[in-house]
């Protein structure tokens, strides 16, 4: 377990332009630094940063790096950092409500519609044909109905965000053939399965934010007018937080994720909302979907992550597609 609080060595002088704000006298290590490589690199530095770097300067990026869940929780909710840059934020409070109906509809027709155009080729990519076509059918939603959602502006504008978490989503489940079927006999289990894909593979890595005033966290205190950056892809794999973090559990008893905060904003409902609905969809369109011959998917970036491609067999099974296309089987085109 770690403690509470953490005491740094204190490390050899810094060059000028690395050295960070604050006090002269603050104790600080300057290493490692913002974690780089594949998948294994990039966690294990993760790993390295909350077990012996909690709070670090990174002078290439000009922040503080937080790497536990605790503090990097902090950071999201707590009033002495500034907010307003995801969706669920303290700055969505003017538009949070619901997703409209309107919207809704939108969403569940457009991913069956997109699965349907991929189900009978014998190879699909679901980043390039799927993932970057259903969050930005929200986008030009208009109407009286849709009014509210839109108030969200910048957060429902994120559609590289949603493209991102959707593919990561769909990677996850597609993974393992018992997952799909877990999925497609308890389909209230989606949105369980949609958290625990944010917390083990987050779209975003990197949140900014900026102390307004001292801040003690578990590493040591940050001084006022601190840049900080929130990790968000160690925090969510922190093992002082999630039970084997490095597994994916459908049914963990200890969800939690960071990527989207807890408000009422629209964007947190509508993320959700074109995961459970592109899920669906393509279990319906293509109850055979499976991995092409001879493709994984691999996750790739730093500050943004997810799969660049994911190919599938998707021809469907005659009859037994038919019948598993829910609402839209008769009245979509």
């Amino acid at each position: 377990m770690h403690a509470d609080t953490h005491a740094t060595p204190e490390p050899a002088p810094p060059r000028p332009s690395a050295v960070p704000p604050g006090p002269s006298s603050y104790r600080v290590s300057l290493l490692p630094g913002l974690p780089t490589g594949n998948e294994h690199e990039l966690y294990e530095g993760y790993r390295r940063l909350r077990e012996d770097h909690p709070l670090t300067y990174d002078a290439s990026v000009g922040a503080w790096l937080l790497s536990r869940y605790r503090d990097v929780a902090t950071a999201l909710t707590d009033l002495r950092f500034t907010h307003g840059n995801r969706p669920g934020d303290a700055a969505c409070a003017p538009h949070a409500a619901p997703v409209p109906g309107a919207l809704r509809e939108v969403v569940e027709r457009t991913a069956y519609v997109l699965a349907r155009r991929i189900a009978d080729r014998p190879q699909a990519d679901l980043v390039e044909e799927f993932c970057r076509w259903l969050p930005s059918g929200a986008v030009g939603v208009r109407g009286r109905n849709a009014g509210r959602a839109l108030l969200a502006g910048r957060c429902v504008a994120q559609v590289p965000v949603r493209e991102k978490a959707l593919a990561s989503f769909l990677a996850n489940v597609l993974d393992h053939p018992d997952r799909v079927a877990a999925l497609r006999a308890e389909p209230r289990l989606i949105p369980r399965a949609w958290t625990e894909s944010l917390r083990r593979d987050p779209p975003v890595l990197v949140v900014i934010r900026r102390t307004a005033a001292k801040v003690a966290l578990s590493g040591g205190t940050l001084p006022p007018g601190a840049t900080v950056a929130c990790l968000i892809g160690a925090a969510g794999r922190d093992p002082e937080r999630f039970r084997d973090p490095d597994r994916f559990d459908m049914l963990r008893g200890d969800p939690g994720q960071l990527t989207y905060g807890l408000g009422g904003c629209p964007a947190v409902g509508l993320a959700a909302m074109e995961a459970e609905y592109g899920l669906r969809a393509l279990m319906a369109a293509m109850p055979r979907i499976r991995w092409a011959e001879g493709f994984r998917p691999v996750s790739s970036g730093l500050i943004t992550r997810s799969p660049k491609t994911l190919l599938v067999r998707s021809r469907r099974g005659g009859a037994e597609a038919v019948a598993g296309t829910g609402r839209w089987r008769c009245g979509a085109p």
